[in-house]
């Protein structure tokens, strides 16, 4: 019999591995839906070849890589993060964006992220960014002089030259006090839940029970599912999976199994063909109410004295602590 815990958790994998693929779809698509001119600027950096275009998810490279969806998602992040801070949003103001730490931002902001193109290591590289936010908060109060500015971030710590300071002002004093359009912007971009989430936080909204979720997670949801074609097919299959688990329906096994391979989704196809290697044991986990619970916790346990024994691992002592325990 198979164990419906780990059966669950293979499954909570897959889709994790098809939400970080299909990350940069669905951003995209929520910033087309919430504001015409980031749609159009868009499109305009797809005909430059400035960025790359989605590729059909079928056929995305990352496809049946759970590294390297991850990698993708978090590059994506980064580029978003590096876009926000080109356009003089504070740290915080990126960090609450995003849905993370002041202190990942200024990691990626000084250091980048591993395995970033080239391109991403040279603009990492400039010095100044970690200073930028303190010269537009000064801005903002007040201050236009860009020697004072300079001598101030020196007095911090800045090795760079003063021409870094003046172009940085020369961006400011072309719009970005607050209440303008990047302000406008940020504040449009916050209320779009479909930017709001990661792959690895969106699984278990795709695997819980809807009733379980909040209002919130309910709206981030929907938009995920309205923003990728491939989201919606991987949710309703997830769902009914975990439906057959929940209230043992394992005589729909076999419809399943024709939907998976009808999606043609790589993730969950790979999922349903571990299933159909060991068919038996699983239909027995979804149809039978008896668990092998109990046989997990026993080696869970027999694990835990293993580790507890560490520099000491021998059998007859081991075997000795195991009968102890049981």
């Amino acid at each position: 019999m198979a164990d419906r815990y780990h059966l669950a958790d293979n499954l909570r994998g897959f889709v994790e591995e098809i939400l970080a693929r299909c990350h940069r779809e669905i951003g995209q698509t929520s910033m087309s839906s919430t504001s015409a001119m980031e749609a159009q600027k868009t499109e305009d950096d797809l005909e430059q070849g400035s960025i790359s275009p989605v590729r059909p998810l079928e056929d995305a490279p990352l496809a049946g890589s759970a590294h390297l969806a991850r990698h993708a998602e978090r590059l994506e992040r980064y580029q978003q993060l590096m876009h926000l801070r080109e356009e003089g949003f504070s740290q915080k103001d990126i960090a609450r964006q995003l849905g993370i730490a002041e202190r990942t931002v200024r990691h990626w902001l000084t250091r980048g992220i591993p395995y970033a193109s080239p391109e991403l290591r040279h603009k990492r590289s400039r010095s100044f960014d970690p200073y930028a936010a303190y010269v537009r908060e000064r801005f903002l109060q007040g201050s236009r002089n860009g020697l004072q500015l300079w001598r101030e971030l020196q007095a911090q710590g800045y090795k760079g030259g003063s021409r870094s300071v003046y172009r940085f002002l020369a961006q400011l004093k072309q719009g970005s006090a607050p209440g303008g359009v990047k302000t406008q912007r940020l504040q449009t971009i916050r209320e779009s839940p479909a930017e709001q989430w990661t792959a690895k936080q969106a699984v278990w909204w795709f695997i819980h029970d809807p009733s379980d979720l909040k209002e919130k997670e309910q709206q981030a949801l929907t938009a995920i599912r309205q923003a990728s074609p491939t989201a919606e097919t991987a949710y309703e299959l997830a769902q009914d999976f975990m439906q057959m688990l929940r209230h043992r329906e394992g005589q729909r096994l076999d419809i399943w199994l024709d939907l998976v391979r009808a999606s043609h989704i790589p993730e969950l196809q790979r999922f349903a063909r571990s299933i159909q290697r060991d068919k038996d044991a699983v239909l027995a986990g979804l149809t039978l109410q008896e668990s092998n619970g109990v046989v997990e916790g026993k080696i869970n346990k027999l694990k835990l004295i293993k580790r507890m024994m560490y520099g000491r691992a021998e059998f007859p002592l081991l075997r000795q602590r195991v009968l102890h325990a049981f």
